[in-house]
């Protein structure tokens, strides 16, 4: 009687795990490439498709609707961020503020965001993946700020979450709505004025 070892059995299955993971980053990838591009409206499976080299069947067997291909790239917004640990409030909020101010003119997720907020209007699915995308964004902001809070630079009633929209908005309100330029002197004086309030 022929026998199959344990290992022998292992090899395909692997090599079929490889190639499964290799068409969903392809396939991933070029879905937020096209986001980029033309946001939600005007995506499309066909496009993924033939960009990838993926067929659309095999996009289907793991995503079953547009809506979440869509939603599993958008997902790709909500990486995780370091947080900085200057020593002081100022210079942890600096860092961050900085960093974002340098992404919003170039990251693709600065490109896709407004279609994302536009979709979230009528679609609860994409409601959703907003809410998360803006608690990612929002999170390293609020450690600092709690963080703040145990060392008593800030007051243990302090409201966090009207101070992150205090930090936050202007930054996006310029990117979005006044197109104006996004300087590392606006983001400090956004700094300095939110923070001589507290």
């Amino acid at each position: 009687m022929v026998t199959t070892s344990k290992k022998s059995e292992r090899v395909p299955s692997a090599n079929l795990n490889r190639r499964v993971e290799r068409s969903r980053h392809a396939v991933l990838t070029t879905a937020f490439e096209l986001l980029s591009e033309g946001g939600v409206a005007s995506f499309s499976v066909d496009e993924v498709a033939r960009r990838s080299g993926v067929a659309k069947t095999t996009i289907y067997r793991h995503w079953p609707t547009r809506e979440a291909l869509v939603i599993d790239a958008c997902s790709r917004m909500i990486a995780e961020q370091e947080t900085p640990d200057t020593g002081s409030l100022e210079g942890d909020v600096t860092a961050i503020l900085v960093e974002i101010a340098h992404l919003l003119p170039t990251a693709n997720w600065s490109f896709v965001l407004p279609s994302i907020v536009d979709t979230a209007e009528r679609n609860p699915e994409f409601a959703e993946i907003h809410s998360r995308i803006q608690r990612g964004h929002a999170a390293p902001l609020r450690e600092v700020l709690q963080r703040a809070v145990g060392r008593g630079e800030l007051s243990a009633h302090a409201d966090v979450s009207t101070i992150v929209a205090a930090l936050l908005g202007p930054l996006f309100y310029r990117r979005w709505f006044s197109r104006e330029p996004i300087d590392d002197q606006f983001v400090k004086a956004i700094i300095k004025r939110v923070l001589a309030s507290l």
